[in-house]
């Protein structure tokens, strides 16, 4: 029995869309292989930020939770937060693991700085550095890992098992590689919300599959697999120890930044809408979203009183045999 070793518990499917993560969301991901030049990361980063303060406490239980698997082994002295963004995370998992050094590793400098600035900010400059690399070949610069942390950057990679391979490559023996995939796509409105035909979220999250099964079939390499994270890792020649799912519920009213996190996801949605075309979602729905996304608009998301925010994330565990 190694140190993460625990039951297992069950998950949902989804939250392919959000902003949630730490790192880039979908419709700007990982590795630069569908569309990433285009993005200006300085100006994207402060956005990025902002996001994942508003996900933190689902990431301060995922971080505690990973230090209760890692209880009856040694204290990790690496860990690797690989696709950090601007590294809130990566100073999370400082705080989680005080005795460890973590790289916060991402392609984009841009990121980077922010994540350098937070370590600095937050007295963790000594113990949290930055590496750019592309993601998962560079983290091969580093010395083998006791810790990996990648949320939602193995979907943006065409072979997801060849990812995950390289990945557990990067374990030191006993070392554990946790991957956030799945969990449930955030909700933010009601059923009915006055305007437009009730049941808005669920068509948006049935348009954002659509996009995001394109997107996977784009990517260089693309293999299907059935999205079975235990049989995914098992198949990169890692032991799956653990999955468990966290849940962000932060209820109506929201406040400034969680409501500003919340419209960023809706503007994802009609972006997508935009680039995708009237098959993806029907016009009276783009209306409605555009009425939402109205600063002007008495019914929509900047003045709203009945939004929350609920969302899901997976986290599955599993561990380098040595």
């Amino acid at each position: 029995m190694t140190a993460y070793e625990t039951e297992t518990e069950t998950d949902g499917h989804g939250s392919h869309g959000s902003h949630e993560g730490h790192g880039h969301g979908h419709s700007h991901g990982h590795g630069h292989s569908h569309g990433d030049h285009d993005i200006d990361w300085a100006e994207m980063a402060p956005v990025l930020e902002q996001n994942a303060e508003v996900t933190a406490p689902v990431y301060r239980q995922a971080a505690a939770w990973l230090r209760e698997l890692r209880a009856a082994g040694a204290e990790p002295s690496l860990v690797v937060d690989a696709g950090s963004g601007p590294g809130v995370v990566s100073c999370l998992l400082a705080e989680a693991f005080p005795q460890a050094e973590v790289v916060a590793a991402d392609p984009e400098r841009a990121l980077l700085d922010r994540a350098e600035a937070r370590a600095a900010r937050l007295g963790l400059g000594g113990r949290v550095r930055a590496h750019r690399a592309e993601l998962p070949d560079g983290l091969g610069e580093l010395p083998p890992a006791d810790l990996i942390w990648a949320a939602r950057s193995v979907h943006h990679v065409g072979d997801q098992v060849a990812a995950l391979t390289a990945l557990g490559e990067r374990l030191a023996p006993g070392g554990a590689l946790a991957v956030l995939e799945g969990g449930l796509p955030p909700r933010s409105l009601p059923r009915d919300i006055g305007m437009g035909r009730p049941g808005l979220q669920a068509r948006l999250d049935a348009a954002n599959e659509q996009w995001f099964t394109r997107m996977r079939a784009s990517l260089p390499g693309a293999a299907e697999v059935t999205e079975d994270w235990a049989a995914l890792l098992g198949a990169a020649g890692l032991r799956h120890v653990a999955t468990r799912t966290f849940l962000l519920d932060l209820p109506a009213p929201l406040d400034e930044r969680a409501r500003a996190h919340a419209i960023s996801t809706f503007e994802r949605y009609r972006d997508l809408a935009a680039a995708e075309g009237p098959e993806e979602l029907a016009a009276d729905d783009v209306a409605v979203l555009n009425r939402l996304l109205d600063p002007d608009d008495p019914q929509g998301l900047h003045r709203r009183r009945d939004m929350f925010l609920l969302v899901a994330h997976t986290v599955h565990v599993a561990v380098k045999e040595g």
